[in-house]
């Protein structure tokens, strides 16, 4: 299950996504540290692709992906030295998959600070960036004198120096030109800024129509290094209270469109690289979250380790050919259902049945 990390400074509307992204009641309150400990929830992935096929199958389970979502207390300038809870707020999200930075965008006279998203984020970059530093300083000089001993860890220690190095000149490392690498080697160290990001703008009800303009200085300040959504957060965590019908019709009334969890996770899963191969029959229907590369012995991995050390090959067929099939046994004798092996690179969307023996 992927891990989402949310950052933002106090009363950026953090818990309030939360809320709309769980369908959760975490304290949305309008002052500073409402959140002390850190809120921790799980959300569906909609997939309306498993959906059909387990009304194909008339499926007794059905089983969608999940992701999981960490809200954790407003961070403040000197957070990275412990102002405001920083760096007990900061421990809690050491280990998710990619960061979420929330930034305000609505005006608010009973919310304190700038309501400019793009000095919000270069307030948390910098903390980010100094607890990253900090965290470097204490490993690079052990790893150094380990690797005047052990040859095979200079490669690490050069990595901690190279990262050393750009978080000195506060800049992320996500933000950086350190090589691949390099940060794939920097991984285990779990640097907040090594990891992939994302841009809520948290904009008000009356910012609508003009989303694009909002968001347009953050997307230009972190360029290519992260994608950057426009949601108008208190409207969505509002409807996500309510029934499933009156939900939908509250976001279609207000030109919401599907919502704000469908776009979180498209954009979630872009910038981890995460694709869904489904399976599907009569006792359950699936689906399962792969990174995209993977190979089809890779993806069997996802259901189980014996499945991959095992793997003979893949039946396997894109979801919509197989609706139009109708069943697994019409697109069989259609000859429809492709044989694949080792070699074969599972594609988003694929249905797969493994063949694996141990």
């Amino acid at each position: 299950m992927e891990k989402f990390g949310f950052v933002g400074l106090p009363n950026a509307g953090k818990s309030s996504l939360y809320n709309a992204l769980t369908g959760g009641s975490a304290l949305a309150a309008p002052y500073a540290f409402a959140t002390t400990d850190p809120n921790v929830g799980v959300a569906r992935v909609p997939d309306h692709r498993l959906d059909q096929l387990a009304a194909m199958s008339k499926s007794r389970n059905v089983v969608h992906a999940s992701v999981q979502f960490t809200d954790i207390g407003g961070l403040v300038e000197g957070a990275s030295h412990g102002e405001g809870l920083g760096n007990r707020f900061l421990a809690n999200i050491r280990e998710v998959d990619a960061i979420v930075y929330v930034l305000r965008a609505f005006e608010d006279d009973d919310v304190p600070g700038s309501p400019d998203p793009v000095d919000q984020l270069r307030v948390l970059e910098i903390e980010l960036t100094l607890a990253d530093l900090d965290a470097v300083e204490k490993q690079a000089s052990k790893r150094i004198k380990a690797a005047r001993v052990d040859k095979s860890l200079a490669a690490e220690a050069a990595s901690l120096e190279n990262a050393m190095a750009v978080l000195a000149e506060g800049t992320p490392l996500y933000r950086s030109t350190l090589s691949e690498a390099d940060r794939a080697l920097l991984r285990p160290y779990f640097l907040l800024t090594n990891k992939p990001v994302m841009a809520i703008v948290n904009i008000g009800e009356d910012q609508l129509d003009g989303v694009d303009d909002v968001i347009a200085p953050v997307q230009a300040e972190v360029g290519e290094g992260a994608d950057v959504v426009g949601v108008c957060i208190q409207l969505e965590a509002e409807a996500a209270q309510l029934p499933a019908d009156e939900r939908e019709e509250m976001l279609e009334g207000l030109g919401l469109g599907e919502g704000a969890l469908p776009r979180f996770i498209r954009t979630a899963y872009h910038i981890l690289g995460l694709r869904t191969f489904l399976t599907t029959g009569e006792k359950e229907s699936r689906a399962w979250t792969f990174r995209e590369g993977s190979t089809a012995p890779e993806a069997a991995g996802r259901i189980h380790t014996d499945f991959q050390r095992g793997f003979i090959r893949a039946e396997t067929i894109q979801w919509d050919v197989l609706l139009a099939a109708g069943s697994w046994a019409a697109a069989r004798d259609a000859g429809k259902i492709r044989v694949e092996g080792k070699d074969y690179v599972v594609q988003d969307g694929d249905v797969m049945d493994f063949r694996f023996n141990v």
